[in-house]
């Protein structure tokens, strides 16, 4: 559906976007995830045809869009601020977006109520939008992008004035939605659980550059790269080093057989388990601190060499006392190599 070519784009001496290749299927939706100032909302605006590439090219259902101006692109577009107006009421503002596009009368009367009762929202037609929640305002902001059926929708941290615990409920909601209308979507972000609960696909950005592109649980499961581990909020990372050749690691911690050599590796909290029993494999540590988050509990623990590693488990197999000597052990899975 959307498909985009080795994009490149600068302001003056500083390069925004390097080479920048992905494509978007029909009825997928694909975050951009990144830093501010990686790139994601430039390549937005390059697709929405706001910018212009200073190479590439970008293409929808196989047509160009070079030279296209963006009201002939139909596309739809969702931000931050909801952009609503504050004069007209629920159904008039998801109206607006029909009238932009030519489209009036009982055609437009229903497709407005369908996408009000889409957002679930079909009680609050004839209220002001400024008497709704921040919530409420989100689902009248996207029931107007997705009325007048654009080709792509584009969301630019559509959730981002949220707090937080509303920014998990609805990027839960607005999941459903967006595969309830089977719509194709391109979905920027700097939140890393927001985007694993959106995409289909998450494309980690960094420095303008795609690092590593995938659906959330393998990206999450199998980082390829120190900058997607971290920034997905992986941090038990070790440099490694190859005395012997091969693919047996030597690191602070001990030694381990990647799949393949590489300069850095991840001991996945996801595979990691602590004992108070020492056993084949197990890295004596100590816990060096904990702090109790509900379900789970944070761990940090200490190795002899100075390494510290952070884990999360579930807070009631988590009963260790402070400064208590224990056994990390990480199944071979959970033993990544990092570019």
């Amino acid at each position: 559906m959307l498909d985009v070519r080795g994009l490149e784009k600068s302001y003056g001496a500083l390069p925004v976007l390097r080479g920048v290749s992905l494509n978007v299927a029909q009825g997928e939706t694909v975050c951009l995830l990144g830093p501010s100032g990686c790139g994601k909302t430039t390549l937005l605006r390059i697709v929405a045809g706001l910018e212009q590439p200073d190479a590439g090219e970008v293409c929808l259902a196989t047509q160009p869009l070079r030279g296209l101006p963006p009201h002939q692109r139909h596309l739809g577009l969702m931000f931050q601020d909801f952009a609503l107006f504050p004069h007209l009421n629920v159904a008039q503002n998801v109206a607006f977006g029909l009238k932009m596009h030519g489209q009036s009368g009982r055609a437009a009367q229903a497709r407005v109520a369908e996408m009000l009762d889409l957002v679930g929202l079909s009680a609050l037609a004839r209220r002001s939008v400024t008497e709704l929640s921040g919530g409420e305002q989100q689902r009248v902001a996207l029931a107007r992008s997705l009325a007048p059926r654009p080709r792509l929708l584009m969301l630019d941290e559509p959730l981002g004035a949220l707090d937080a615990a509303l920014r998990e409920r609805l990027a839960l909601e607005l999941r459903e939605i967006l595969d309830v209308a089977d719509i194709t979507a391109l979905y920027v972000t700097h939140d890393q659980q927001e985007a694993l609960a959106v995409g289909d696909r998450v494309a980690v950005m960094n420095a303008g550059q795609l690092e590593q592109i995938d659906a959330p649980q393998a990206l999450y499961l199998r980082p390829a790269t120190v900058v997607a581990a971290r920034f997905l909020g992986l941090t038990n990372i070790l440099p490694a080093t190859y005395p012997e050749g091969g693919t047996l690691a030597h690191t602070a911690l001990g030694m381990f057989v990647l799949s393949e050599a590489a300069p850095h590796l991840l001991l996945h909290p996801g595979y990691a388990h602590l004992s108070r029993q020492a056993g084949p494999g197990h890295i004596p540590v100590r816990l060096a601190g904990q702090v109790f988050r509900g379900a789970l509990v944070h761990l940090t623990v200490c190795h002899a060499s100075g390494t510290c590693l952070h884990l999360a488990l579930p807070s009631r197999a988590a009963n260790f006392a402070p400064e208590e000597a224990l056994y990390l052990h990480v199944e071979p899975e959970g033993v990544l190599p990092l570019r």
